[in-house]
């Protein structure tokens, strides 16, 4: 595509003399500009997809790929007859039937506000970030109905330990002739979890759901059933399935309706950053421009001395052409490089940042993740290196095309 005196005169005229100082100058610019925004570019759209990931994998880890609720505010009475039901589904991986209620926690003079969640104890192997905190002492006290679990920050804020005593307020309780009493127990912590996810580990209760029946009024009644299939992104075909299988009183739900806050917050945060810094990379296309019209202008005579020589004029389009889009290909694989080599240490320098300016650059309390983390996906690293590398090219075609354009004799009447 290139004949070897193109390739050496784009090469060399990338290599400015002292007198085009200036034009190098705005060049480095150009190949800084690339570099930083292709590596951020990578770096964000990267930290987003492991963020998308991180929190869709432990919110499903703790909760079912789709959930069945009752229109009724006793709950669902028969629900063991409802679980065996759905559960002859192929793809249903699991049925659990639970009761989830709010409650007011108190120990050490603190009270906060928490979600009891009342489950089987077989149960809770379906939920694999939490059955994977837990020790088999901790799983046989739950059997036995003896113990509550509760997550490492809750524990922490109250400063709990295991086999401390907590006490938890139903808001509704035993109706009374002087109106509804709220419900008021203690319980023994039999475990403490950390699934890794700030809210979950701040604020859930896991319960026996014998113990939750009796605490919350609903013998053999359940608040709902979670269902967990082999493939999330299903859930909208299985949930028209069990729909046609429902009683009147019971409506369900997909993971993707229950979390479409977060979903549409994500998506839309993740297209708004890439447009933003897709302007560090169009900004130093414009750099590009700019000193590419400079080195041609610095360049007429050399263009014209080419030209009455014999160079054709596609010869010239092509040499300016490569010297341009030189700048935004070496940026591009240095800053992909470098963008990588950021994303598979991320962590590692998240710390040492933290650790050098003293301050917290990822809080647990508002990202909801114990950790930063960071996905590579190929395909959107491959779209950005095509998008640095187009408007390279784009911002190099205008000089090149003024090169091929100069009159030679214009140019050289006045030499």
């Amino acid at each position: 595509m290139f004949t070897p005196l193109e390739r050496l005169l784009a090469f060399r005229y990338l290599r400015s003399r002292r007198s085009e100082g200036f034009i190098s100058v705005i060049a480095w610019f150009s190949f800084a500009g690339i570099t930083l925004g292709v590596a951020t570019l990578i770096i964000v759209m990267s930290v987003m997809n492991g963020f998308r990931a991180e929190l869709v994998n432990r919110i499903l880890g703790l909760n079912g790929h789709l959930g069945i609720s009752s229109t009724q505010a006793n709950g669902i009475n028969d629900y063991e007859t409802l679980t065996r039901s759905i559960a002859q589904n192929p793809n249903i991986m699991a049925a659990t039937p639970q009761i989830e209620k709010q409650v007011l926690v108190s120990a050490n003079n603190v009270t906060i506000g928490s979600v009891v969640r009342g489950v089987i104890w077989s149960d809770l192997a379906i939920r694999a970030p939490l059955w994977d905190s837990i020790t088999n002492d901790i799983i046989t006290r739950f059997r036995d109905n003896k113990a509550i679990l509760i997550g490492k920050t809750m524990a922490g804020n109250l400063n709990l330990a295991q086999g401390d005593s907590i006490t938890l307020l139903a808001p509704k309780g035993r109706t009374t002739a002087f109106g509804s009493i709220p419900t008021r127990q203690s319980f023994i912590i039999g475990g403490i979890f950390d699934v890794g996810m700030h809210e979950y580990d701040s604020t859930f209760i896991f319960m026996p759901l014998p113990t939750a029946q009796k605490f919350f009024s609903m013998p053999d009644r359940v608040s709902g059933v979670e269902l967990y299939i082999y493939n999330p992104d299903d859930a909208p075909i299985v949930k028209a399935e069990i729909k046609r299988i429902l009683p009147d009183r019971a409506v369900v739900f997909d993971w993707m309706d229950r979390n479409r806050n977060y979903l549409n917050a994500l998506q839309v945060e993740r297209n708004v950053m890439f447009l933003i810094l897709t302007l560090i990379i169009l900004v130093a296309a414009f750099n590009i421009i700019s000193s590419m019209i400079m080195l041609v202008r610095s360049k007429n005579a050399d263009i014209a001395v080419l030209r009455t020589m014999g160079l054709a004029r596609t010869s010239l389009l092509k040499i300016f052409l490569l010297t341009g889009t030189s700048i935004g290909i070496i940026g591009t694989i240095v800053g992909s490089l470098l963008g990588l080599m950021f994303c598979w240490n991320i962590d590692g320098i998240k710390s040492l940042i933290e650790n050098l300016t003293g301050s917290e650059l990822f809080s647990a309390e508002i990202y909801f993740l114990s950790k930063l983390p960071a996905v590579v996906e190929p395909t959107e690293v491959g779209v950005v290196m095509l998008l640095a590398l187009t408007l390279s090219l784009l911002a190099s075609i205008y000089p090149a095309w003024k090169a091929c354009t100069i009159a030679p004799a214009e140019v050289l009447r006045y030499e």
